[in-house]
């Protein structure tokens, strides 16, 4: 195929704004899928996907098509996640194109991520063409969301098209918008072979498989390759493209998407970013742009039964083949055995894996709350990172500790400014800057500590700003901050589980709520069971959960008082011996307590 006659873009927007159904539609005009064969969301292989109706993995599909200049075009097209939690995913798929359709609802307007997306398509140089959704819908008000887009890109709302990917209108004007403005790839077809590995999936026949885009050079199935990041070699099991489903051809040229079957065994030696080159006399730099994804939230995922173990281990191993962001490590605790130590991209990243092992491997877990990665300076001279309170080291060592802090960006009707603003404050923010939208909307940007954003923030926008507030973040800095961990001691016993990093003026407050918290939720025994909350060895707040009595003086009808007392003093001493020896279960809604400690009482 010559190159001039192949375009490759991508399809970004904010969840729910209509990506996945106009992927749907794209497919159908191009016959890719056959009538027989279509069904919603297609692109979105997952269950959950489906469900939430969010696409959590990037794919791409190769479309043929004929223009109305009456030539035919190859069509790449990569369907990018819209959570803020899969950001690297889109920006390397924003690097294996020349053009982006953005995608905003008539009735929403821009919404964070539509703006996050909008700034990494400009930083990558990409041919932008807005087009906006939904115009079927009553509430849709498709020229107030034209000025808005007018006024961010600088592109004269003219040339925005108006879609209903639901009722199939206007999806041809958007495939010839995409031939005329997209421009052809570039590319040095006599260099050694360069391609950009934009995804993977792992299969149990071919190994790792990895999307790729070609930029210089051609692929064909007998050379054997290197990852130039992790110096990995292989020959390729196989080559081919997406249409939707995987096809073998005989090889990759410049500017094409397609993949190799790399017939490794785990996702570590090709991660997302990577280059690929010759094996001999191949390309000397690698292309711009690649990093080790880093994890922002970490929790402990336990087995509820301890025999499950090797199951949760199996699963997670399995996970990581087709999520090379997820990391794990095994950890021990004191009150719930063995499991894991996992790391995520983000809180709805967890909820996504979470999800996934109890459907996909039928397991039954137990979480711990979420926490975040915090710098320790001893007063010896070195830095050690923590992402869990029960590594944190004694006190009197410890010269500062430093939390990760973010900066956030809130889209809102101006209306919910006030109560927003107080929301960031409460949670330890502070104001940056506020500019409007278009006479009704506001970003407003903060910085705010990542342990309170990951907790409730989320949860809380939503609920003061009924629905309409939205939430992009990035990483901003570390700050040294006065933090303290606050123990929990279960009759008399500390439970790491439920330690918590929090902020010195907070510990009181958060001690108090969350030991009435764990009164209620801890089941009651038939001694009394102390719960007490202590930073180091200063006890801060306390609640008794109430033994469970038994009547031992109904069988005693009159007679004398000394009996009576006879009775209530073995039983006395029963309970005390019981308390010795008595194991207190903590149940998985006293972990889930930690999330909620900021509402109100």
């Amino acid at each position: 195929m010559n190159r001039d006659n192949v375009r490759n873009f991508c399809i970004i927007a904010h969840i729910d704004h209509g990506k996945s159904t106009l992927a749907d539609r794209l497919l159908q005009l191009t016959n890719t899928v056959s009538a027989r064969d279509m069904q919603d969301q297609l692109l979105d292989s997952m269950d959950l996907e489906r469900e939430r109706g969010v696409t959590i993995k990037a794919s791409a599909v190769r479309m043929e098509y004929t223009a109305l200049d009456g030539k035919d075009y190859v069509i790449n097209l990569i369907d990018t996640p819209g959570h803020v939690d899969f950001t690297y995913e889109v920006s390397r798929a924003l690097q294996a194109c020349e053009g982006a359709v953005l995608v905003v609802d008539a009735s929403q307007g821009i919404e964070a991520q539509t703006l996050a997306n909008v700034y990494l398509a400009l930083e990558q140089d990409l041919e932008i063409i807005p087009v906006i959704n939904k115009i079927d819908l009553p509430a849709a008000r498709p020229d107030v969301v034209a000025e808005e887009l007018e006024n961010l890109l600088g592109i004269d709302s003219d040339t925005f098209i108006r879609i209903s990917a639901k009722q199939g209108v206007g999806i041809r004007e958007v495939l010839e918008a995409v031939i005329a403005r997209v421009p052809p790839p570039k590319g040095n077809l006599e260099a050694p072979l360069r391609a950009l590995v934009f995804d993977s999936h792992y299969d149990s026949y071919k190994g790792v498989v990895a999307y790729v885009r070609i930029v210089d050079g051609s692929l064909n199935p007998r050379q054997p390759l290197r990852l130039m990041a992790t110096d990995a070699k292989f020959e390729p099991v196989e080559i081919g493209v997406f249409n939707p489903g995987m096809k073998t051809i005989s090889g990759l040229s410049i500017g094409e998407v397609g993949y190799i079957a790399t017939g490794f065994k785990t996702v570590r030696e090709c991660r997302v970013g990577d280059t690929i080159t010759l094996a001999v006399n191949g390309a000397e730099e690698i292309l711009p742009g690649y990093k080790q994804i880093k994890p922002m939230v970490f929790a402990g995922i336990y087995p509820t039964n301890n025999d499950d173990y090797g199951e949760l281990r199996d699963a997670l191993e399995k996970l990581q083949l087709n999520d090379a962001s997820l990391v794990y490590e095994p950890e021990t605790s004191q009150a719930l055995n063995f499991g894991f130590r996992v790391g995520f991209l983000g809180l709805f990243h967890m909820e996504i894996i979470q999800e996934r092992l109890e459907r996909e491997y039928d397991l039954d877990i137990l979480a711990t709350a979420p926490s975040v990665e915090y710098q320790v300076v001893m007063r010896a001279g070195e830095t050690i990172n923590i992402d869990s309170p029960a590594q944190l080291p004694d006190p009197n060592d410890i010269s500062e500790i430093r939390e990760p802090w973010m900066k956030i960006q809130l889209y809102m009707p101006e209306e919910y400014i006030g109560p927003l603003m107080e929301l960031v404050k409460k949670k330890r923010g502070e104001y940056v800057s506020m500019e409007y939208l278009d006479k009704s909307r506001v970003i407003l940007t903060c910085r705010l500590p990542l342990g309170e954003l990951i907790i409730d923030f989320y949860d809380k926008l939503k609920s003061i700003s009924k629905g309409y507030a939205s939430l992009d973040y990035q990483f901003d800095s570390y700050r040294t901050e006065d933090l303290v961990k606050l123990d929990v001691l279960v009759n008399s016993e500390p439970v790491d589980a439920l330690a918590i990093i929090v902020h010195k003026n907070d510990a009181y407050h958060k001690g108090q709520r969350l030991v009435s918290r764990l009164k209620d939720l801890i089941p009651r025994q038939l001694f009394s069971v102390p719960i007490q909350a202590a930073v180091g060895k200063k006890v801060i707040s306390r609640a008794d959960v109430k033994a469970m009595r038994k009547d031992v003086l109904a069988k005693c009808y009159g007679g004398d008082i000394t009996r009576k007392k006879k009775l209530l003093e073995k039983q006395k001493k029963g309970k005390k011996r019981m308390k010795m020896i008595g194991a207190v279960e903590v149940p998985q809604e006293a972990f889930m307590a930690l999330l909620s400690l900021d509402e109100e009482e």
